[in-house]
């Protein structure tokens, strides 16, 4: 079974990103939330070119990723789960939880950090946001990312399915939280107590640095409300707020392949500071 898994991880993610892509993709066509700054021939390029560059540097350097840990620590009988005794349901869905907490903390980190920031700036660098925005990470954040995760596996010892579980729902709720569709503001209220909505997290991408250095949660929403990092709305509203970078507007930057992989090498630019942020 644990082989069969890892055998077949990479075409299980491979499957739900594209079912996932294409789902949100016409959902954006058909429900827009908001107009477009750029077309997307400007854009998509760049962003999924960035997509495959990132899987294939994934796979150079971390073959078995995540995953693969998993299989090794569970193994071993390592980690903190594996010196408790726990129904493995009550296992995996505390692993999920429990690494996107990771993800969560990793992400502020990000954004605290100077030289961190450098390379996440990429990805707020986007003037628009959509289902190409989720997956628009630069090469170095994607490997510093992974060398995190792995070792949060590495300390808490979840089953393999849990990790495969949470890396599937990552990327599923990535696009659907970056998506630019529109919700019955009504659903999007409820919903967002279960799971970060595209309104909620685009609060995240404002150009307003107070704005930006909230809702960093990217798949459950709790985080934010315990750690005192969530606002409900933009000021502007969400179909006039200024979405991305004002240093990194140009378009040779923030829509062009080398552009974006230049933007952590770039002097002169200010970084966020979490202690600065003010509340509304």
């Amino acid at each position: 079974m644990d082989e069969l898994l890892l055998a077949n991880e990479a075409w299980i993610r491979l499957s739900f990103f594209a079912g996932g892509f294409a789902l949100i993709a016409l959902w954006e066509a058909a429900l827009p939330r908001r107009g477009r700054r750029y077309a997307r021939r400007e854009r998509w390029p760049a962003n999924l070119g960035i997509v495959v560059l990132n899987t294939l540097v994934l796979r150079v350097f971390f073959p078995t990723a995540a995953v693969g840990a998993a299989l090794l620590v569970e193994a071993q009988g390592g980690g903190f789960l594996g010196f408790i005794s726990l129904p493995y349901w009550l296992a995996i869905g505390l692993s999920v939880a429990l690494l996107d907490f990771a993800i969560y903390l990793q992400h502020v980190m990000f954004h605290a950090v100077p030289v961190l920031w450098r390379l996440h700036r990429m990805h707020h660098a986007d003037r628009d946001f959509d289902v190409t925005t989720g997956a628009r990470f630069h090469p170095i954040e994607i490997l510093f990312s992974m060398v995190i995760k792995l070792g949060v596996v590495l300390a808490l010892g979840p089953p393999a399915v849990a990790v495969l579980i949470f890396e599937v729902l990552l990327n599923l709720t990535a696009m659907f939280n970056h998506g630019n569709i529109r919700l019955p503001l009504a659903l999007d209220a409820g919903l967002r107590w279960l799971l970060v909505t595209p309104d909620m997290h685009r609060v995240h991408h404002s150009q307003e640095i107070d704005e930006a250095n909230s809702n960093f949660g990217f798949n459950l929403p709790w985080w934010d409300r315990l750690m005192g990092t969530y606002r409900a709305q933009p000021r502007a509203g969400h179909t006039e707020m200024e979405i991305g970078l004002a240093q990194l507007a140009e378009p040779a930057l923030c829509n062009r392949l080398v552009g974006l992989l230049s933007i952590p090498f770039r002097s002169g630019l200010t970084d966020y500071s979490l202690p600065r942020r003010e509340r509304p």
